[in-house]
């Protein structure tokens, strides 16, 4: 099975970025309600097309992982955060989650990070398991923070350092 070729986005790769990002929707992951026409452009004002790392295979996006402050504020530049990801159906189990995910720790380490955290999905076992494989801790639960198709389902802050 061939790796992922693993790249910045650009943006030209908008169009295809919100269709995976609505292809994938699921409450496993997402807070926000089901994305409805008319759509909003993938890029915008809180994320810009360098803070996005694409997964490609056979030349065609597969998956995406976007990379930003956590806060801003000079005394949290330091660290960095994971504010989605999200890999084609048919592409998963091929390791690109994996992937990506390493590609950004090394993005943000190139950026002078020294940590990173995401936030995930009581739920999510799957995203779960992926991030502890790769030396993400739970460091806070916020506990029924989200009512998703009418359950309760809590918020979960992992971390590392870089």
């Amino acid at each position: 099975m061939p790796e992922p070729y693993i790249r910045i986005a650009l943006p030209d790769d908008d169009e295809e970025l919100a269709d995976l990002d609505r292809a994938t929707w699921s409450h496993l992951h997402a807070v926000l309600p089901r994305p409805e026409p008319p759509y909003e452009p993938f890029f915008g004002e809180r994320h810009a097309p360098e803070d996005t790392l694409v997964a490609e295979l056979d030349r065609r996006i597969v998956g995406y992982i976007r990379l930003g402050l956590a806060y801003k504020l000079a005394a949290n530049a330091h660290v960095r955060q994971i504010q989605g990801l999200a890999v084609a159906e048919e592409a998963r189990g091929q390791g690109v989650a994996r992937a990506l995910l390493r590609a950004a720790m090394d993005e943000a380490r190139r950026r002078g990070a020294r940590r990173i955290r995401l936030a995930v999905l009581g739920h999510n076992a799957p995203a779960r398991r992926l991030y502890a494989s790769e030396g993400f801790a739970v460091e806070g639960v916020l506990p029924g923070e989200f009512l998703l198709d009418g359950e309760y389902v809590d918020d979960v802050i992992m971390g590392r350092p870089l």
